[in-house]
């Protein structure tokens, strides 16, 4: 996407835009994702490890990945994502209630 001769990603607004409420951004979806894969992959490693030592590291790369990736992107993502997202709107209800007891 382009606006006025400046890329935007996918997921990014011009200044006359704003992200939809409740949308975490590009940001928190990479901290988020890695919250997500680095101790999948931690653990993976340990737990492969005694029984793939004779592998190629590609062969063992491919075995982790085949685990990792789907349960990444259709378990713990959207769970996380979901978790930041309530943990964002308690934080904005917070907010508005201290903003309103103070008028």
């Amino acid at each position: 996407m382009e606006h006025a001769g400046k890329a935007l990603a996918a997921d990014e607004t011009d200044s006359h835009q704003q992200r939809s409420p409740g949308v975490a951004s590009v940001h928190v979806r990479a901290v988020i994702t890695w919250c997500a894969i680095f101790p999948m992959v931690a653990i993976g490693m340990t737990a492969m490890g005694p029984f793939t030592q004779q592998w190629h590291p590609v062969l063992r790369a491919l075995v982790l990945t085949l685990v990792v990736v789907p349960l990444a992107v259709y378990l713990v993502v959207p769970r996380l994502l979901l978790l930041q997202s309530r943990l964002s709107r308690a934080s904005d209800d917070r907010r508005v209630r201290r903003a309103a007891s103070r008028r």
